[in-house]
Protein backbone atom coordinates (compact mmCIF):
# COMPACT_ATOMS: atom_id res chain seq x y z
CA UNK A 1 0.00 0.00 0.00
CA UNK A 2 1.37 3.73 -1.10
CA UNK A 3 2.42 5.45 2.35
CA UNK A 4 0.19 8.46 1.74
CA UNK A 5 -2.63 6.17 1.97
CA UNK A 6 -2.21 4.36 5.05
CA UNK A 7 -3.67 6.86 7.69
CA UNK A 8 -6.26 7.77 5.81
CA UNK A 9 -7.45 3.81 5.41
CA UNK A 10 -6.66 3.56 9.10
CA UNK A 11 -9.02 6.40 9.85
CA UNK A 12 -11.76 4.76 7.31
CA UNK A 13 -11.87 1.25 8.56
CA UNK A 14 -12.31 2.55 11.93
CA UNK A 15 -14.94 4.48 10.77
CA UNK A 16 -16.25 1.45 9.28
CA UNK A 17 -16.07 -0.35 12.43
CA UNK A 18 -18.01 1.31 14.32
CA UNK A 19 -20.77 2.00 11.94
CA UNK A 20 -21.60 -1.90 12.30
CA UNK A 21 -22.28 -1.77 15.41
CA UNK A 22 -19.19 -1.57 17.78
CA UNK A 23 -19.90 0.94 20.09
CA UNK A 24 -22.28 3.24 18.03
CA UNK A 25 -25.85 2.51 18.25
CA UNK A 26 -28.16 3.91 15.41
CA UNK A 27 -31.79 2.89 16.33
CA UNK A 28 -34.03 5.31 18.24
CA UNK A 29 -36.34 3.31 20.93
CA UNK A 30 -39.48 3.44 20.71
CA UNK A 31 -41.33 5.29 23.05
CA UNK A 32 -45.20 5.16 22.69
CA UNK A 33 -47.26 2.94 20.15
CA UNK A 34 -50.72 2.95 19.35
CA UNK A 35 -53.32 1.34 16.79
CA UNK A 36 -55.85 2.35 14.11
CA UNK A 37 -57.57 -0.10 11.90
CA UNK A 38 -54.76 -1.21 9.82
CA UNK A 39 -52.04 0.62 11.18
CA UNK A 40 -49.28 0.63 14.17
CA UNK A 41 -48.03 4.04 15.27
CA UNK A 42 -44.61 3.91 16.45
CA UNK A 43 -43.54 7.05 18.24
CA UNK A 44 -39.53 6.96 18.22
CA UNK A 45 -36.87 8.62 21.15
CA UNK A 46 -35.62 10.77 17.76
CA UNK A 47 -38.90 12.16 16.79
CA UNK A 48 -40.23 10.15 14.22
CA UNK A 49 -43.57 8.78 13.98
CA UNK A 50 -43.74 5.61 11.80
CA UNK A 51 -46.67 3.81 10.56
CA UNK A 52 -46.13 0.29 9.73
CA UNK A 53 -48.88 -1.49 8.52
CA UNK A 54 -50.69 -4.20 10.44
CA UNK A 55 -50.72 -7.12 7.36
CA UNK A 56 -46.60 -6.81 7.84
CA UNK A 57 -47.33 -8.65 10.69
CA UNK A 58 -49.83 -11.49 10.74
CA UNK A 59 -50.13 -11.83 14.52
CA UNK A 60 -51.11 -8.24 15.25
CA UNK A 61 -53.20 -8.01 12.82
CA UNK A 62 -55.14 -10.90 13.80
CA UNK A 63 -55.09 -9.97 17.54
CA UNK A 64 -57.70 -8.57 19.23
CA UNK A 65 -57.82 -4.87 20.83
CA UNK A 66 -56.76 -6.25 23.94
CA UNK A 67 -54.40 -8.11 22.68
CA UNK A 68 -52.64 -5.47 21.16
CA UNK A 69 -52.80 -3.13 24.12
CA UNK A 70 -50.57 -5.84 25.98
CA UNK A 71 -47.30 -4.88 24.86
CA UNK A 72 -43.87 -4.25 26.94
CA UNK A 73 -41.52 -1.73 25.70
CA UNK A 74 -37.78 -2.11 25.07
CA UNK A 75 -34.44 0.29 23.49
CA UNK A 76 -34.31 -2.15 20.70
CA UNK A 77 -38.09 -2.82 20.16
CA UNK A 78 -41.63 -3.86 21.45
CA UNK A 79 -42.62 -7.40 22.83
CA UNK A 80 -46.64 -9.16 22.72
CA UNK A 81 -46.09 -12.40 25.47
CA UNK A 82 -49.77 -13.06 24.91
CA UNK A 83 -49.50 -13.67 20.65
CA UNK A 84 -45.54 -14.50 20.86
CA UNK A 85 -44.64 -11.55 19.04
CA UNK A 86 -41.05 -9.09 18.81
CA UNK A 87 -40.59 -5.98 16.81
CA UNK A 88 -37.11 -4.23 16.64
CA UNK A 89 -37.17 -0.91 15.70
CA UNK A 90 -34.05 -1.25 13.39
CA UNK A 91 -36.33 -4.28 11.49
CA UNK A 92 -39.01 -1.26 10.87
CA UNK A 93 -37.01 1.42 9.88
CA UNK A 94 -35.70 -1.36 7.59
CA UNK A 95 -38.44 -1.96 6.22
CA UNK A 96 -39.11 -5.52 7.46
CA UNK A 97 -41.96 -7.26 8.02
CA UNK A 98 -42.56 -10.41 10.07
CA UNK A 99 -39.46 -12.58 9.63
CA UNK A 100 -41.15 -16.00 10.69
CA UNK A 101 -43.61 -16.01 7.44
CA UNK A 102 -42.50 -19.03 5.29
CA UNK A 103 -40.59 -18.02 1.85
CA UNK A 104 -42.02 -19.71 -1.46
CA UNK A 105 -39.45 -21.37 -2.94
CA UNK A 106 -39.02 -21.11 -6.66
CA UNK A 107 -39.81 -23.40 -8.95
Amino acid sequence: MPAHLGGSLDKLSNTAMLSKGHGMTTSPSPKTLRFDSDQMWVELSDGRTIGIPLAWFPRLLHATPAQLEQYELSPCGMHWEEIDEDISVAGLLAGRGDQTRKRRSAA
